[in-house]
C-alpha cells in the first residue's frame, strides 16, 4: 500500500482528514451558525435525527481523523500495535456510529428520494467495505484487508469531497442549493470509489 498512496498524497491525506474531521467540533458549539443546520428546520428539534446525525458527524470525524494513519508505512511496520489500535477505533467508529447513523440521516436528506438514494447507498458501501477490512484482518488475509480498507477510506473521504462538490456546483456551475445536494449526494463518493478500485487495482497488479 506504501507504493500505492505517494507521500504527497498521503500528506493531503492528513491535511483533510484533520480539517475536515475536526468540522463536528462547529456542530457541537455553533451549529445555528452553519447553513446546513439552518436548512434542516424542525428536524433539529427531533431526538430521533438529532441522534443519527450526531452519531454520524462524529464517528466520521474520527474515521477521519485516525484512517488516514493506517496509510503510513512506518507505523505499520514499526508502531504495528498502534496501527492495531488505531484501525479498531476507525472501525469502531465507523459500523457503530458513522455509517449506522448516516443511513438513518439519510432518509430525510434535503433534496427528496435521489438524495436519500445516494446517501443511502454511501452509508451501506461504507459499512460494508469497513466490516470487509476488519474480516479479512481477522483472518490475517493481509491483501484483502488492505484492499478494503482502500475502498472504506475512500467512501470516508467523501466527508471531505462533498465540501469540494458543493461550492463548485453552487457558486461555479451556479445550480441552487437543492439541485447541488442532489448532485453531490452521488458525486462526494462515487468518484472516489472509482479512484479507490483503481488503486486496489495498481497495487496487485
Amino acid at each position: 500500500m506504501s507504493k500505492t498512496i505517494a507521500p504527497a498524497y498521503r500528506i493531503l491525506l492528513a491535511f483533510f482528514g484533520i480539517a475536515i474531521g475536526l468540522y463536528p467540533v462547529a456542530y457541537l458549539t455553533v451549529p445555528a451558525a452553519i447553513p446546513f443546520w439552518s436548512s434542516k428546520g424542525g428536524l433539529t428539534s427531533e431526538t430521533w435525527w438529532l441522534t443519527a446525525f450526531y452519531a454520524h458527524i462524529l464517528g466520521g470525524g474520527v474515521a477521519l481523523l485516525v484512517g488516514w494513519t493506517q496509510f503510513l508505512p512506518r507505523l505499520r511496520a514499526h508502531r504495528i500495535a498502534l496501527h492495531r489500535l488505531l484501525g479498531k477505533i476507525y472501525v469502531a467508529a465507523i459500523l457503530l456510529f458513522g455509517a449506522t447513523g448516516g443511513f438513518a440521516a439519510a432518509l430525510v436528506a434535503n433534496g427528496g428520494f435521489p438524495s436519500a438514494l445516494g446517501f443511502g447507498s454511501l452509508a451501506v458501501l461504507w459499512f460494508f467495505c469497513t466490516l470487509q477490512a476488519y474480516r479479512s484482518i481477522l483472518k490475517k488475509d493481509i491483501e484483502q484487508h488492505k484492499a478494503w480498507m482502500i475502498r472504506s477510506y475512500a467512501l470516508t473521504f467523501a466527508a471531505v469531497t462533498l465540501r469540494l462538490w458543493l461550492p463548485l456546483f453552487t457558486a461555479g456551475f451556479r445550480l441552487p442549493f437543492e439541485q447541488a445536494y442532489v448532485a453531490v449526494a452521488w458525486f462526494c463518493w462515487v468518484p472516489n470509489l472509482i479512484v479507490g478500485e483503481y488503486l486496489v487495482w495498481r497495487e496487485r497488479s
